[in-house]
This record gives structure tokens, sequence and C-alpha cells, in this order.
């Protein structure tokens, strides 16, 4: 093998050429090849090259702060995206929504695959994630303007089933970051919080025929490298970029924890309490769906409180926590460091997660409530003028054994306070939930019931159930009024599933008192 290419960020960002597909590496804040991207978007503005790029990314990257994918934020650098989740980067959203690119949407768990099947010259990604969402040709085939015309999204039938066909792409040049490089390119990410893509983004890149840059944080001999760790071979590299310490941080503004690499672990003290708020008690009717064992996702928001309910309730070791960057158990984090999880039991690939996501191994997913529709269609990827992005939550509630939805019932200023067991509104939010139709369809209703998977709603106030016939409220709050702070807060009436003597079920009351509840 020869030596591999060791340039500066500056040189890497002159070979990208115009016009070419481009795909970048890492988890949201963790893991993002900074000084490449810095470089690129340098370039670009002291000479107005690169142009007309295509943008390919699973996992949003970036905080909202110019960084990750927000280097490529201007009109004239990219073309096209094509992206899992667009949140982390207002810039290329703000693109998006004013029609100056090609954008899309597809599943951040199709990405990931997509990466594999491009390695593999094969036709596309075949699967079922993404029917009846927004993403399938017959709604709006992941386009996110009317700019966008070109379908990349197909539907197809194999075997007399219904199969969505995410078309392939070459990939010309991919940017990724790692640990440590050898002098033969050889490439580990173990002090990042997980493999992520980077083998299959590298191999993509490689079988066609494209260029494969690592910004890494340290040089060594060849030979030095446990090969156990090695996740890029150096036959794969084109060229090293060594980056500054803070080009290398483990996640954007925060230093390293080894925790989150495995390297260590750590005593995790009990976490108190958590204040009795409206995130809180819709937490802990929440916390009841938990299946003894459960193999479990929780989203970020009002899920993640599910953790601190589950430790004050003690009932942490009946389930095992999973993220979908590849981490199985322990204490996941949130911020920039969200994607990690310290003292994970293990920590896989984020195409490899995906694959157990997708094949239904989730035994309960909770997830953000937002936009719900009569027939149980949710929305949490488009609001207007802010593009959030599906990520990976087309692929987890699509596929796990049971869906939670957790959130408030109204939003924009609802202010809410617990006093003997019961539930007091003191101010209601500005914004309906609960709509006659979703701006767009992250989740079917409609599909969920197809495959008879059980939904629930959970709110601070009322708890609906998917049902065939739709949205169904089957408990509220003590201390509600059901028509005033229910019924009157929706746009659509609910089907109610009253008790034989007319009234409807009240949601427990331990859940609106300090102390805890009781559940182990």
């Amino acid at each position: 093998m020869k030596k591999v290419n060791i340039i500066s960020a500056e040189e890497a960002a002159m070979m990208v050429d115009d016009g070419v597909t481009i795909a970048t590496g890492g988890f949201v804040s963790c893991a993002c090849p900074e000084a490449l991207s810095k470089a690129l978007e340098k370039r670009f503005l002291e000479t107005g090259h690169p142009r007309d790029l295509t943008l390919f990314f699973a996992a949003g990257q970036g905080h909202r702060d110019g960084t990750g994918g927000d280097h490529y934020g201007h009109e004239g650098l990219v073309k096209r995206v094509i992206g899992g989740h667009w949140d982390r980067a207002p810039k290329l959203g703000d693109l998006a929504l004013a029609n100056k690119i090609e954008a899309y949407n597809i599943p951040q768990g199709v990405v990931t695959h997509m990466y594999r099947d491009i390695a593999a010259h094969k036709v596309g990604t075949i699967t079922h994630v993404g029917l009846n969402t927004f993403v399938d040709p017959r709604n709006e085939g992941g386009k996110l303007n009317d700019f966008t015309k070109e379908d990349i999204v197909e539907l197809i039938n194999i075997g007399g089933k219904e199969l969505l066909l995410y078309k392939a792409m070459p990939i010309d040049v991919v940017f990724v970051r790692a640990s440590y490089v050898d002098t033969l390119g050889n490439c580990t990410v173990h002090r990042e919080i997980g493999p992520l893509d980077v083998t299959a983004m590298c191999q993509a890149a490689k079988n066609s025929g494209g260029k494969v840059i690592v910004q890494a944080e340290k040089i060594v001999e060849a030979g030095t490298l446990d090969p156990r760790l090695v996740v890029i071979p150096g036959i794969y590299v084109d060229a090293v970029v060594v980056g500054s310490e803070e080009d290398n941080l483990q996640c954007i503004g925060t230093p390293y924890d080894g925790a989150l690499s495995g390297e260590y672990r750590i005593p995790v003290d009990a976490i108190p309490p958590i204040p009795l708020d409206a995130k809180k008690v819709l937490a802990r009717r929440a916390a009841m769906e938990l299946p003894n064992d459960a193999i479990v996702n929780l989203g970020t928001g009002a899920p993640e409180k599910i953790a601190n309910v589950a430790a004050e309730e003690g009932i942490s070791n009946k389930m095992t926590l999973t993220v979908e960057a590849g981490s199985i158990a322990g204490v996941p984090y949130g911020g920039t460091q969200f994607g990690g999880a310290a003292n994970s039991m293990c920590i896989i690939p984020h195409n490899v997660q995906f694959d157990f996501y997708q094949g239904g191994g989730l035994d309960v997913a909770f997830l953000g409530l937002a936009e719900t529709a009569p027939n149980g269609d949710l929305n949490v990827s488009k609001f207007g003028t802010r593009l959030a992005g599906a990520g990976g939550f087309i692929d987890i509630t699509q596929n796990a054994k049971k869906v939670v939805y957790c959130g408030t019932f109204t939003a924009k200023g609802l202010k809410i306070h617990c006093e003997d067991g019961k539930l007091v509104i003191d101010q209601e939010g500005g914004k309906k939930k609960f709509v006659n139709k979703v701006e767009q369809i992250t989740f079917s209703g409609d599909y969920a019931n197809s495959v008879n998977q059980p939904v629930l709603y959970v709110t601070e106030r009322a708890v609906f159930e998917l049902r065939k016939d739709g949205v169904t409220l089957i408990e509220i709050a003590p201390g509600i009024d059901l028509q005033k702070d229910v019924l009157d807060q929706m746009e659509f009436m609910p089907k109610i599933e009253y008790q034989a003597d007319g009234t409807v079920k009240l949601m427990d009351a331990r859940i609106f008192r300090d102390e805890p509840m009781g559940l182990e």
C-alpha cells in the first residue's frame, strides 16, 4: 500500500469540482467534518466555486449556528439537497422554502441504507419505509418545494406487495471524520460517539469512482492501530486533512467525553426528580405503557422525560434504551451530544441500527406529538416557514411494535399546574395541535391501521387511541372539562369512548401528585 496523501483543508476544497454529488458525515453536532466543510464554504465565498453541488446526507448536521450543513447554505453552492433531517441547517431550509434549490426529504434510515446499496451498485434501496407518508410518490415523493421536479422515489410492486424504490446515484466526493489515521490511510473512529455511516459512505464513493477525503484528529505510524478498530481501510482513502482541536471536538462546543465513545464508564448518580409540569405529567402517563424488558427508542423533547420518570419510579432497569446513532443501553445525552449515550453496552453502525428498527425490533417507541389529524396522521416535519425534516421518525414509527406519541395538547403559551391530584389549566396554548388536516404526513394513521399497529396519543389532559374509525378519546385528566378544555381545543370531533355511566375514564390521579407514582 502507498502512503496516504496528507493535505490542507484548502487543498481538499480544491478537489471538489462544480456539479458533483457530495455526501457529508456526522450526526447532529457529533462527528461533523467541520474543517472540510468550512474550507469548501470559504472557497465558494471567495471564488464562486465549486457551484451547483448535490448535497446528500442522512442525519441532520450542525447546531443551527452556521455549523454542519449550514456551511452549504449559499445560493449557487448547492443546486440540489437530499437529506434525512433538515432542522440543524436552517440556511439550507431557507433556500428550499424559497424555491432556490431542488430539495428532498427522505427517511434517515433509508439514506443510511442507500450508502450501502450505492456501494454495491444496486438499482436503489427497496423498502416499505415511507409508504403512505409524504415521501410516497402518490403524495409528495419527498419533494419539499415547487422547484423540485425529478422523481427520486418510485412506487413498485414486488410479489403483490407495494414497496418504494429510492433510486441510487453515484457519489463523487465524501467528507467524513475519523479519530486516528495511520500513514497508510487506515482510519479509526474510536473517539467518536460511534462508527455512524463512515464505512458505507466511503465504499459508496470509492465504488462510484469518487474521492474519499477524511478529516482526522491525529496521524500515527502504520501498523500501530488495532485492526479491529479500523472502520475505513486505507485502500478507500484519497486524502487526509488533520483538523484543529476545535474542528475535531467529539461534539460541537463540548469537550471529549470518553463515556460516549465507550472508553470508560462513569458513575451515574440518581437522577433528581423533575418538576411536576405538563411534560412530566404526560411522561408519567406514557411510562405506564412500558412493558417489562422493553427495547425502547425515545425521541427528543417531551419523550426524553420518560427516562427521568423511569429513574424516579425505579423502573429504568425494566427497559433498554436505544438511540438511532447506534448505542444500545446506557444513558442517552441531549443537546449538542444528542446521538451519544454514556455507558452503552454496545455501539453499532447507524445503518445497522436502522436494520433493527425497520425490521420491527423496537417493542415501543415514544416520539413527539405535533399536528394530528382525525385519521391519526401526524406531522412533525414541516410547519410553514420551518423545515424540520423527518429524520428517523418514519423509519421508527412505521415499524415499532407500538408507538406512543407524547406532547402537550396545545402549543405556544400553555401553562398548567397540578393540585390535589387534578390538572389545572392556567393559560391555554395559542395553537391547536389536533387539526382537520396536517400540513405534511410524517406518520400515516391509515398505514398503521392496515398493519394493526397499536398507537396512542398522550397529552397532559387527554389520551387518544388510534382505532379503525379514527382517533378516539379514551381518557381525560381529573379536573378537566371535557367540552371546554378538550373538544373546544380541537378542530375536529374525535370518536369518544364512554364508560357505562356516560363519562370518560379519568387518567390515574397519581400522575398529578408530587410524590412518585409507585410504578415499580
